[in-house]
């Protein structure tokens, strides 16, 4: 089953009938010798002495309030990469009002529903850079995807501005169509927020059915008591598991690939980014109106798929400490995005909030 990065060295040198291609502004329904082809859009006016060819329509606008078609593929084959960025509104960026989804195979149900900055690892709306395999995020403010994502007769990308005013997209969708083995599984994403954590529980994916494997975890957590805040174990139930799952971890910065709280002796917080794990953003109070401590971590289970043939759920506790070295159950503000493969198109996670309940305060 499709396990998610597949583009491995050897790839690069066997032939094959695969053809690439290439969703943009510039070239919208990705058709081969039609990049940099359109008459209008929104750099007409920056060409308009050079004319034609000559980046006329390097992005769209996403009307307020609206659900915008960005990408429709036919045929049998696989998304291999996805940049974007997205401008700012007065001054700001909006990363929680854009909502991107990817359904496959003419499905209704979305495979993909996250807001644009969390798909990304990037989940309070701040950058902060991402050099990881499946995700990188550049200067400045530049999304990358590199999840292979495989789809058999066709995919269909929207993005849902949920801002009162318009934003613009900048984007580029590039892909293959090639003959899908036969065990390929779709790619999936999920976005869940608990705000704040009842009774220390953050539940991350359930409602999940058939034969799948888990791949990644992002968090946008907001710490809001003082002391250490991860004490708490991530969890996944598989297959039916009652109430003791079959992996269980043993704190919250040791699944994301550190420990002893991320704490270097005379640095405190230190952030970092690797290949398979990180805590790229750590956002301190300001002494005025920041008045909580929010991390930002990924941990990419490339190597190490969490496999599944019935059902999974994930969740993490939300624990710290009180005094007496006594745990204490916390009401953070967490923020996640599960990703995997399984084997039906529709991802059977439930769909995203409205935006008040997604909003960063």
């Amino acid at each position: 089953m499709f396990s998610g990065i597949s583009n491995s060295m050897d790839n690069l040198f066997r032939l094959s009938g695969a053809k690439t291609r290439s969703l943009s502004a510039e070239n919208p329904d990705g058709a081969p010798g039609r990049g940099g082809a359109a008459l209008t859009g929104t750099g007409e006016l920056c060409a308009a002495e050079l004319g034609q060819g000559w980046k006329i329509s390097p992005s769209i606008r996403l009307p307020a309030g609206q659900v915008t078609d960005v990408g429709r593929i036919d045929g049998q084959g696989a998304i291999g990469h996805i940049w974007l960025t997205l401008g700012r509104v007065r001054g700001r960026d909006v990363w929680r009002d854009v909502i991107i989804r990817i359904f496959w195979d003419g499905c209704d149900v979305p495979a993909v529903e996250v807001p644009a900055g969390d798909f990304f690892a990037c989940g309070w709306n701040e950058y902060a850079p991402v050099n990881s395999l499946a995700v990188c995020v550049n200067p400045a403010r530049g999304f990358n995807c590199y999840w292979t994502m495989p789809f058999r007769s066709g995919a269909r990308i929207t993005f849902e501005n949920r801002n009162p005013e318009d934003v613009t997209l900048y984007y580029q969708i590039d892909y293959v169509l090639t003959e899908i083995p036969a065990d390929s599984a779709y790619f999936c994403a999920a976005f869940r927020r608990s705000n704040p954590t009842r009774g220390g529980i953050h539940t991350l994916l359930e409602g999940v059915k058939g034969r799948g494997q888990y791949v990644g975890t992002y968090l946008a957590w907001q710490v809001n008591n003082n002391g250490w805040w991860g004490e708490g174990e991530m969890k996944f139930y598989i297959d039916g598991d009652g109430e003791f799952p079959t992996v269980c971890g043993t704190g919250t910065e040791d699944y994301f690939g550190g420990a002893y709280n991320f704490d270097v002796p005379g640095e405190g917080y230190t952030a970092f980014s690797t290949p398979y794990s990180g805590l790229p953003q750590i956002i301190r109070p300001d002494g005025l109106y920041r008045s909580n401590t929010r991390f930002g971590m990924y941990r990419w289970h490339i190597t190490d798929p969490v496999r599944f043939t019935e059902a999974l759920k994930v969740t993490i506790q939300d624990l710290g400490w009180r005094s007496e070295r006594r745990y204490l159950v916390q009401q953070s503000d967490i923020s996640s995005v599960s990703y995997w493969y399984q084997d039906i198109p529709g991802s059977g996670a439930p769909r995203i909030g409205t935006r008040n309940e997604l909003e960063i305060i």
